[in-house]
């Protein structure tokens, strides 16, 4: 007598396996490199409220392209071992067609200099909420 056990892997519903493979994806270093430039940091860094992100959209990670719920799990995140590795992976320069070009015998090779990565600044966060100056505040009994 055989035991009959059920397969794993969803082998005949590609869409599923589509989506499975995808669940888990993040920016790739060289996609991350282009949002390190001035002008995408700025914005990256400085987004309008869009209340379907987390944190609506206040925190976001530059290094490693995440948001976070407030500026507590952002800090904790600079301090994972997962922030940190990506630095360490950012800090050699993304490999350009010209380099390849030069590297099959192209050109003149030069190989890839290493930069300084440090983790943003934290944010100053006065309030999340605006207060209206004139407004009475209400004190507890």
């Amino acid at each position: 007598m055989t035991r009959y056990s059920r397969k794993k892997g969803n082998h005949g519903y590609t869409a599923k396996r589509k989506q499975l493979k995808i669940k888990r994806r993040t920016r790739d270093l060289d996609e991350i490199d282009k949002d390190l430039e001035p002008k995408s940091a700025e914005n990256l860094l400085n987004q309008p409220v869009d209340i379907d992100l987390p944190g609506c959209a206040q925190f976001y990670c530059l290094h490693c392209a995440r948001y976070f719920i407030d500026n507590h799990s952002m800090q904790q995140h600079f301090r994972t071992k997962v922030h940190k590795r990506r630095l360490k992976a950012l800090e050699l320069k993304p490999y350009s067609v010209e380099e390849a070009e030069a590297a099959a015998g192209i050109g003149t090779y030069v190989a890839p200099t290493k930069r300084k990565m440090e983790t943003q600044k934290p944010l100053e966060m006065e309030s999340t909420i605006p207060m209206d100056a004139d407004a009475p505040v209400k004190k507890k009994k």
